[in-house]
């Protein structure tokens, strides 16, 4: 069992890592893979169907926690911790006198008869607590004094689940802000806009969002906002300077798509392979040409169709990889305008691809005041 710490409207846990409101989910991923030997059995819940409509969840099922993220911005939305065998440590048993004495008192609470739990609640947080063993729902003084005294709870009550969320409401509560402590000197997309013409796309404007780090700065260092445009056709120092170092460089070893290339040379084996510039926190992938070293094509996550293509899609197996298990199945590849929509079995995009129209070295790069989509 953790031993954690328990900051009401912010976090739960200790010295070496925390989970907090508002933490991207690939971070609190991260952190579960770099304690695997402490934390472990964990469990990822979505709903296959409609995974748009249903929190995102990460089950610590050793450990009674459970980390649910917003579906849509895939931020931490609130901490649900089933209590064990102790609340602060191990000599110390999570009973209502506990809980009056760590965090004061509060309104008067609420008894579900359905779940037969009483519900106490704090701003940020709140605690349910067992009645199978009373004898009857526990009832109110109006008369008595305001608080925890004003409820009649057999002494020793035990908590049995406490959730951390922000705000007053734990059923109108949502994700906040990513806090600053959760940047780590990384950039963080807010909005990735297609650039077009008539003919297609030509490249992504993004709405980056960051914030300072390192020895020296405030603590009252605020979110910054920037703009920045990457196009078709932009080298790998203009890529670097418009979106700073990637968090990995992945070199193609293999392209499945390229036997549906119309190209006669599509068969013949390259002697350069290109490569990824990987931004997970963008959630976007940069292919860059082996040869020329220019940007070829575009990978971003989005939420829905656009459009609809006019041929049939092709079947993509990517069990067929180095990692052979892909619980989501096949996918299905449509292409229209220049873009590929990898779309899943729930009718859910999984990927789009942006590439470029076949250039020449006389060619200039299309004009940046073309409309965005």
């Amino acid at each position: 069992m953790l031993d954690l710490e328990v900051v009401p409207e912010r976090s739960l846990g200790n010295e070496q890592w925390e989970f907090a409101l508002g933490m991207p989910l690939a971070q609190g991923i991260s952190i579960l893979q770099k304690h695997c030997r402490i934390i472990k059995n964990v469990q990822v819940l979505y709903s296959e169907q409609t995974p748009l409509s249903h929190d995102l969840i990460l089950n610590l099922t050793q450990d009674g926690i459970k980390l649910l993220f917003d579906a849509t911005n895939q931020k931490l939305k609130y901490i649900y911790n089933y209590i064990g065998v102790h609340f602060n440590s191990q000599a110390i048993a999570p009973t209502i006198e506990q809980i009056d004495q760590s965090f004061g008192a509060t309104h008067p609470g609420v008894y579900n008869a359905a779940e037969q739990l009483f519900h106490l609640n704090f701003r940020g947080l709140s605690f349910s607590f067992q009645l199978d063993s009373w004898n009857e729902a526990p009832k109110y003084e109006p008369n008595f004094a305001l608080g925890l005294a004003s409820l009649q709870i057999p002494h020793g009550a035990m908590v049995k689940k406490m959730h951390i969320y922000t705000g007053n409401n734990l059923q109108e509560t949502r994700a906040p802000a990513m806090p600053l402590a959760c940047f780590l000197g990384n950039i963080y997309a807010e909005c990735v806009d297609v650039l077009r013409d008539h003919a297609g796309p030509l490249g992504l404007k993004l709405r980056l969002i960051t914030a300072a780090c390192g020895p020296g700065v405030m603590a009252d260092t605020k979110v910054r906002s920037v703009e920045r445009s990457i196009h078709f056709g932009d080298s790998c120092q203009d890529v670097l300077g418009a979106l700073g170092s990637p968090h990995k460089v992945f070199y193609k070893s293999e392209d499945k798509m390229k036997i549906h290339s119309p190209s006669p040379h599509k068969h013949v084996p390259s002697k350069c392979n290109d490569y990824f510039f990987n931004y997970f926190t963008l959630g976007v992938d940069i292919l860059f040409d082996s040869t020329t070293h220019l940007v070829k094509k575009f990978w971003d996550q989005i939420q829905e169709l656009l459009g609809h293509p006019m041929e049939k899609p092709v079947v993509l197996h990517r069990s067929s990889s180095a990692n052979n298990t892909n619980p989501f199945g096949s996918t299905f590849c449509f292409g229209l305008q220049r873009m590929i929509f990898e779309v899943m079995q729930n009718n859910h995009i999984a990927s789009v691809t942006l590439y470029s129209a076949p250039r020449t070295t006389s060619q200039a790069r299309p004009e940046s005041s073309s409309s965005s989509h």
